[in-house]
């Protein structure tokens, strides 16, 4: 089902990037979004992994992360990750939502 970001508030709608063809959110702005930490949030979805197959998230490459960097200025000037992020797809985001534990999502 396609999903129109039209109707999405303008502070999401700026979180959501096109990588390899598809719209998706990284992980680093989801876990702003839900209110934990970025760690915990992979953390939970390394516990349930078999929940979230290829297309619901995938590690971007540096090369990725670097031209989304550079498009969207992601990255304000002097943080740095040591860990290439996950990006997820809307079925991945719709899955955070049922491992994660906090309280905007339940």
């Amino acid at each position: 089902m396609e999903t129109h970001i039209d109707h999405y508030p303008e502070m999401i709608k700026n979180k959501i990037h096109i990588v390899r063809g598809t719209k998706v959110m990284i992980d680093r702005d989801i876990a702003e979004l839900y209110s934990v930490p970025t760690g915990n949030l992979n953390k939970a979805v390394k516990r349930n992994i078999d929940r979230f197959p290829e297309d619901f998230k995938f590690q971007m490459t540096k090369d990725e992360y670097d031209a989304l960097r550079f498009q969207y200025g992601i990255l304000k000037q002097g943080t740095h990750s040591k860990y290439l992020p996950y990006a997820f797809t809307e079925q991945g985001i719709a899955m955070l939502s049922s491992v994660l534990k906090s309280k905007v999502t339940g």
